[in-house]
């Protein structure tokens, strides 16, 4: 595995390559490592921490290559709270993502779904997996009307921003990704701590409503929670919050640790069928 690093510094994703990709007429930096099928981990608030990178190393130690695309933010970074804060602001207003209600699935949604039909290729497996985490948590769901997702993880949904009880698909896109899990026999795997403002229990129960039993669900206690957290988390975030990255307890027998690692089984469940 690979060897621990300080959550408290930037990280230099050496171990990565970061590559200029273009789909869509669009071109950003995704930072590629490991072997297997792809899973693309696509990071939270406020872009790709430290913590963010534990997490997508972990995926890679697990048998994967990792797909990590940069969204926003300064990649590899520990925010400040005042420099995390501007990157929220930019996103909200950034025509790529919908922030709030009534806007439907964020435009960024395509090029992700065309990310994951190129990882699929390049990869090979039975297909591709993701995890979207907080402004994200969303994304994951969303791609599953590319044909090549197999495995979608939402890590603490946060869309849309205004209201509790709405999910960011539209009507139509739930619809059309209930009949491809009913059809396909496939599952989406969510997580959040009890007591998150920013993914209460209601959107929960939207995505439960929408998806019926293809939604399979996880609330994490408060108390799992790491005390400790990075600058921006202290200053904006007031409560539990990301289960595997910033607010994840790395010590044997935590809940936080059993939900990672639930989450590889789930992709090498999905993605290695037949290996």
């Amino acid at each position: 595995m690979t060897q621990q690093r300080p959550m408290d510094r930037d990280d230099t994703l050496e171990d990565f390559e970061p590559r200029r990709i273009t789909l869509n007429d669009a071109e950003k930096t995704v930072h590629v490592s490991g072997q297997g099928p792809a899973v693309i981990v696509m990071a939270e608030m406020p872009g790709i921490s430290p913590h963010v990178a534990r997490f997508a190393r972990w995926v890679r130690d697990a048998g994967f290559t990792v797909y990590m695309p940069s969204l926003f933010g300064r990649d590899g970074s520990v925010a400040t709270a005042e420099d995390g804060a501007e990157v929220f602001r930019r996103a909200c207003v950034s025509a790529e993502f919908r922030a709030f209600a009534g806007n439907g699935a964020s435009p960024v949604t395509q090029w992700l779904r065309a990310l994951a039909r190129l990882a699929h290729g390049e990869c090979g497996g039975a297909g591709t997996g993701a995890i979207g985490m907080c402004f994200t948590g969303n994304f994951a769901l969303s791609m599953m009307l590319e044909p090549a997702m197999l495995a979608p993880v939402l890590a603490q949904p946060s869309l849309p921003l205004d209201n509790p009880a709405a999910v960011e698909s539209p009507p139509e896109e739930l619809a059309a990704v209930r009949a491809r899990l009913e059809q396909e026999d496939l599952t989406v795997l969510a997580y959040r701590f009890q007591g998150d403002a920013f993914c209460q229990a209601q959107r929960f129960a939207a995505y439960a409503e929408a998806l019926g039993d293809r939604f399979d669900a996880r609330t994490l206690p408060d108390s799992a929670a790491a005390a400790e957290v990075p600058p921006f988390f202290a200053k904006h975030v007031p409560t539990p919050h990301s289960v595997v990255t910033a607010h994840l307890v790395d010590t044997a027998g935590s809940p936080t640790l059993a939900a990672r690692d639930e989450i590889l089984g789930f992709f090498r469940q999905r993605l290695t069928a037949g290996r």
